[in-house]
């Protein structure tokens, strides 16, 4: 996983798939929580800021990192 970036909730998907879009380009994420909703549990929402990291062999997928405060 390289560095994460902004991202922003667009769609929840079955299976605990979250859609994101990246912020600063409209490139959208298939991602899951990793560690975030299981320790804590938090209910993501579409609009909801969080940081995500970008699989390197597939850049359509990626793993929340955290959950960044406010909308």
């Amino acid at each position: 996983m390289v560095e994460p970036v902004e991202a922003v909730v667009v769609e929840l998907l079955p299976q605990a798939l979250i859609r994101l879009e990246l912020t600063g380009s409209k490139r959208q994420v298939l991602a899951h929580a990793a560690g975030v909703k299981e320790v804590n549990f938090v209910r993501l929402r579409p609009g909801d800021p969080v940081m995500v990291a970008v699989s390197e062999q597939d850049p359509t997928r990626g793993r929340i990192v955290s959950v960044r405060p406010g909308r």
